[in-house]
């Protein structure tokens, strides 16, 4: 049995960090979780709270907010001690509640199977779920504690839970920039994934540790001795290479004779400059390895990653490497994006804007989840832009920009700012005119041409990559389309007042307006404009309601389809044609989702133009005067939302097999619920289809899956 910690240790370890209230707030939600716990256990025979306390005591290491500490000891509450969500709100408030509902959402979903398809999938919807950060610092945590402990579950279930931490979890500490973290569940994995060769290196590792610890010591005291000779402050510390680092070295064939870092110095200073003079000082002693010296100060890594390397030949011949670093940059090497609540207030304006470029891609993604119902659209936009692969490049000033990889100069420009990438006329990439489309590489040096009455181009949206530079370009347009809409409506209604030769201001007095609005369900003038110009009222039937004749906009909506002398547009403005025409404005119905291919009749609503529903739908049966004739436009190629149920054993978590089998069928999965009863699990999925031909297909498909009892549209 392991030795329990207390919430005493937590406590000391943050009584320099929080006030006295914080602490008594944390140890408020420690004696929650304690009594919600309270009698159960875990495999390794401690009492459950001690796992939650663990990742607590994890968490405390990386400078975290009360909140994160507060809600990483209730994160088992939902899930493993029947506490409902509304218990957990009214005792410790809806943001705590927000981040252990989602903890305990992630917690059930499992990786099903080694492909690397899935290992991507998941990793997408797991932080796609992750709205909050900070509940991706509590799931790594979790998980660490979960690894160390792992060796109490049977070798099948060590190896699968390796798997997929090594898979799906690594991958996002890295991106975040936790080292710490990282490199334990490294080593952790690899001695349970690869046991005999994780031994076979802590042997030859063990074989040779006093002789390595003494060169160590010897080499730690004579840089030491270096640096006080020239007053610089710092601090030392050594270690030998990790038992994963040595084995990714092996495992490309190096022998370990080759595997020159073994030996690492790590050097701490107090400014930027010292880590510059600092390798000068070790270099003018030791004689540098050729081309092993590395500066990621000017140009950091991903994760925010800096630092100096270099290798060295020191004391006795070994090969050191040595890294030197500000303590700042310590912080963010071992603590990632968890450090900026260590060093808002303090840390150097540099980091500074390197932590908050990092945390604002994270504020972009959430801002563009909360304005799409797609979920999965959301954690896609994320493993494009923070968790897909990097490069670094520079403005003219030396300014690193960071951007995900196949990234243009269009994706730069809006990066800098939205005004720079509305006004981009042309780029420069290291003193060559490069296409807007051309895609920029690691180190490239770029400059914005811009022009002040330029204007983006739909064809950008062909070639940029980040989720920011397509909103901004898709926002410009529909701004833009408005107003041309505006603009075209005043033309439309000016030239019928005066073919019927009347005063615009007799017609449309302050009075008649506000008449008009309130008809409408309105709020300005510029709203009637658009309604004409985007041809969802005309002119003319504007102008009937301003002169109080009794016409309703069903009367409206049914003289438009029955106007035999009316020219249809051939343009498909819907997917939708009412009568014989295509430009009047529709909407599918919530109650039933009609997809294209289904049969489908469209209501006239008061106000709201037509609502298509389901021939069947139960909501139109009684309703028959305001019905009217509907049909699919051909040349729609759109996806359509709709509702489907999916009936399934009730004996473990099947999210991921359905959600896997929706990737299979590339059926895009936008939200998900899960009703339990005494003898079934009832998913209830909200999905995009283009037809009801492949909503059939997927819903076939479903009953190839074992534990599927029943399956249809809702």
């Amino acid at each position: 049995m392991n030795i329990e910690p207390k919430i005493e240790d937590l406590l000391e370890k943050l009584k320099n960090d929080f006030s006295k209230n914080d602490l008594n707030e944390i140890k408020r939600a420690y004696d929650f979780a304690n009594e919600k716990h309270k009698g159960m256990y875990r495999l390794t025979k401690d009492p459950y709270i001690t796992h939650p306390l663990n990742v607590a005591l994890i968490l405390s290491d990386l400078n975290v907010d009360k909140i994160t500490i507060m809600a990483a000891l209730l994160h088992e509450v939902i899930n493993n001690a029947e506490t409902t969500e509304e218990e957990l709100e009214e005792n410790f408030g809806h943001e705590i509640t927000k981040i252990v509902k989602s903890i305990s959402t992630i917690n059930r979903l499992e990786l099903p199977d080694d492909k690397e398809s899935s290992a991507i999938y998941l990793r997408k919807v797991l932080v796609g779920l992750a709205e909050d950060v900070r509940v991706l610092f509590i799931k790594l945590a979790d998980r660490l504690h979960n690894m160390r402990t792992i060796w109490a579950v049977n070798p099948e279930k060590q190896k699968k839970k390796a798997n997929e931490t090594m898979n799906v979890l690594i991958p996002i500490a890295h991106r975040l920039g936790i080292y710490s973290m990282k490199s334990e569940l490294e080593d952790l994995c690899l001695k349970y994934l690869k046991n005999d060769v994780y031994q076979d290196i802590l042997k030859q590792l063990d074989a040779s540790i006093d002789e390595l610890k003494e060169v160590l010591d010897a080499m730690q005291e004579s840089i030491s001795e270096i640096l006080m000779e020239h007053g610089i402050k710092f601090k030392i510390k050594s270690r030998v290479k990790s038992v994963y680092s040595i084995y990714k070295k092996l495992s490309k064939g190096k022998k370990w004779s080759e595997i020159y870092d073994i030996l690492a110095l790590r050097i701490i200073v107090e400014k930027e400059s010292d880590c510059y003079l600092t390798i000068g000082l070790i270099h003018s002693k030791f004689h540098p390895l050729p081309k092993r010296f590395k500066d990621y100060i000017a140009m950091p890594k991903e994760n925010m990653y800096q630092s100096l390397h270099t290798g060295v030949f020191g004391i006795d011949g070994k090969i050191f490497e040595i890294q030197v670093r500000t303590h700042e940059m310590d912080e963010i090497a071992e603590k990632g994006i968890a450090s900026h609540w260590s060093y808002k207030e303090q840390g150097t304006k540099k980091i500074q804007t390197m932590m908050e470029q990092k945390l604002e891609m994270f504020r972009n993604m959430i801002d563009t989840y909360k304005e799409t119902t797609s979920d999965l659209d959301f954690a896609t936009n994320v493993n494009t832009d923070i968790l897909g692969d990097l490069i670094y490049v520079f403005t003219p000033k030396g300014d690193v920009v960071e951007l995900p990889k196949g990234s243009t100069p269009v994706d730069f420009a809006y990066r800098i700012h939205s005004r720079v990438g509305d006004t981009t006329v042309g780029a420069i990439v290291n003193d060559e005119i490069v296409p807007l489309s051309y895609e920029l590489k690691d180190n490239d040096v770029i400059k914005i041409n811009t022009n002040k009455n330029s204007t983006p181009s739909k064809e950008w949206l062909d070639f940029v990559k980040t989720t920011a530079a397509k909103s901004k370009i898709k926002s410009y347009f529909s701004k833009q389309d408005r107003i041309d809409y505006i603009e075209n409506g005043k033309n439309i209604l000016e030239r019928e007042l005066r073919k019927q030769k009347l005063s615009f201001n007799e017609i449309f007095s302050e009075e008649k307006i506000t008449k008009i609005l309130k008809d409408l369900k309105m709020q300005e003038m510029d709203d009637i404009y658009l309604a004409i110009g985007s041809f969802r009222y005309t002119a003319g039937y504007i102008i009937k309601l301003s002169t109080e004749e009794k016409h309703t906009v069903t009367d409206a909506l049914i003289e438009k389809v029955s106007n035999k002398n009316r020219i249809p547009r051939t343009s498909n403005k819907n997917d939708i044609i009412v009568g014989e025409y295509n430009d009047i404005l529709v909407t599918l119905a919530k109650c039933c989702k009609p997809v294209k291919g289904d049969k489908i009749i469209g209501y006239i609503t008061k106000g709201s133009g037509i609502s298509v529903h389901n021939v069947d739908c139960p909501n139109i049966l009684d309703k028959k005067e305001r019905l009217i004739p509907v049909s699919w436009s051909d040349n729609s190629e759109n996806e359509y939302y709709t509702d489907i149920y999916i009936e399934t054993m009730n004996d473990k978590n099947y999210v991921t097999d359905i959600i896997n089998k929706a990737s299979i069928k590339n059926i895009n999965v936008v939200s998900f619920t899960t009703n339990d009863t005494n003898e079934n699990t009832i998913y209830n999925l909200t999905i995009k289809v283009k037809n009801s031909n492949e909503l059939k297909d997927f819903i076939d498909s479903l009953y190839s899956l074992s534990f599927v009892k029943k399956a249809g549209k809702r």
